[in-house]
């Protein structure tokens, strides 16, 4: 059972009636998370959570104010504003210059166009730029190279101090809405179904500058991009709103593979099929991937799918693991997944192989009088050996967070520190391992009772 900390839950009677989603009894025994801390301060949407180190995080959404916390206590360290406008991307900036003392920064875009960086040791507002014609969509920060992307109309360049070193043309009104960094200084970006792929280059000239080119556009999409994930130097994955899930070479950007049948149950025969006239966009969108270079795990309208990168197919698949859309999707240490949805749900799933089932019999009488007894041998001889060849897996439910009664729009997982969770509910969840806490709290007190007896012996 969860032990409730602060705060209050939701009411989850009636879903499994009414859905195919699976369901799991309150003895949880593979999930650890059976104590849960809520932190309160925002007063909208909490839309983003990024990790500053291994013990702080940032959240920031639509009040315009992002919030600095200690992931172990869930104490409040600041309270940052600036914006006037809701926010509508963050991203981590450590220092990388060896000769300075490192420093921990985060970069926040809001819809009043401006984009903030702040030092998180101190709290304080280290640069703001107002100089944007549009909304800045996203920020991908090269550390390599010492400088950050901002997305939005135009693809900018800018340096560890707010200085704009170079920026496109105007793309198009919609702009960019997902950067991915790719090798050889270059970044693919997602501009309504276009990938646009971009070189980035820097002359040892400084009077040149830096300048930024467009190399190639890709456009075997049939609707908007809405996810984009590196897998590694060599790879990485594209989603679309209509279902379409595309494996690109990270170095020429070809396309290596696609998969674009994610709702179809005659591709993955193992899930109950569901009887639905036409599919909406909610149910087909691909709203995020996430990857761990073997496989790539994406969140496909209300389904969680595993796509194995060698074989290039899908190999797991939950097409209802919530009830509404799934928002985000992680892989963790140990061969499981965490969801969380629109429904206000946070689950975890563990990906696990499948018993092989022995091979059937060749059939024989009537197809052998016709001289079917050969062919059909064989086909079921191949088969066979497919089926040991090839591994099959499913995903298994192990873990239920109920908490949020609200959309919950991404997590961060900290490890043994647990995890933390962001709704629109306006709350973030501190989730804890129940076991370890205890174990703490057990060994504060002792140490406690430890130091009143040292002392009551000096006495």
């Amino acid at each position: 059972m969860l032990r409730w900390l602060i705060g209050g839950g939701r009411e989850p009677q009636g879903l499994a009636e009414k859905s195919s989603v699976q369901t799991i009894g309150e003895e949880q025994i593979q999930n650890p998370y059976t104590e849960l801390l809520v932190l309160k301060g925002h007063q909208d949407i909490v839309r983003f959570l990024v990790q500053v180190d291994d013990c702080r995080f940032a959240s920031a959404g639509d009040d315009g104010i992002i919030f600095l916390w200690n992931a172990q206590t869930g104490e409040k360290l600041y309270e940052l504003h600036g914006h006037t406008h809701k926010i509508t991307a963050i991203a981590p900036f450590s220092s990388s210059d060896v000769t300075e003392e490192k420093t921990d920064l985060i970069i926040t875009a809001s819809a009043d166009r401006t984009v903030i960086v702040w030092d998180c040791t101190t709290g304080r507002q280290v640069q703001k730029v107002s100089c944007f014609h549009s909304t800045v969509k996203c920020l991908t920060v090269l550390q390599r190279l010492n400088v950050w992307l901002s997305g939005g109309s135009d693809l900018c360049v800018w340096n560890r101090k707010l200085d704009l070193l170079c920026k496109t043309s105007h793309l198009t009104d919609a702009g960019i809405s997902a950067l991915v960094e790719l090798p050889k200084n270059c970044v693919a970006a997602a501009v309504g179904k276009e990938l646009i792929i971009f070189r980035l280059s820097a002359s040892n000239n400084e009077s040149e500058g830096w300048n930024v080119l467009e190399v190639k556009r890709l456009v075997d999409h049939q609707d908007n991009i809405s996810s984009l994930v590196s897998v590694n130097d060599l790879t990485f994955v594209t989603g679309s709103h209509v279902g379409e899930l595309i494996v690109w070479d990270a170095l020429d950007w070809t396309k290596q593979a696609s998969e674009c049948n994610f709702w179809d149950s005659s591709v993955h025969p193992d899930v109950q099929p569901e009887i639905k006239l036409s599919q909406s966009p909610n149910e087909t969108s691909v709203q995020h991937l996430t990857s761990d270079e073997e496989c790539v795990f994406a969140a496909v309208g209300k389904g969680i799918y595993v796509y194995n990168l060698q074989m290039k197919r899908v190999i797991a698949c939950q097409r209802t693991a919530h009830d509404s859309s799934v928002l985000h999707i992680e892989k963790l240490p140990n061969r499981q997944l965490i969801s969380c949805s629109e429904d206000g749900s946070v689950r975890i799933w563990e990906l696990r192989e499948k018993q092989q089932l022995p091979a059937e019999p060749v059939p024989t009488g009537f197809f052998n009088m016709w001289g079917f007894g050969r062919a059909n041998k064989q086909a079921n001889q191949a088969a066979k050996k497919m089926q040991e060849n090839t591994p099959m897996y499913f995903l298994e439910l192990v873990g239920d967070l109920i908490g949020h009664s609200s959309a919950v729009q991404m997590f961060l997982y900290f490890g043994e520190l647990g995890l933390a969770t962001c709704s629109a509910d306006h709350l973030i969840i501190l989730w804890k391992d129940g076991e370890r806490e205890s174990s703490l709290r057990s060994l504060t007190l002792f140490k406690k009772l430890a130091q009143n007896g040292d002392l009551q012996l000096r006495l």
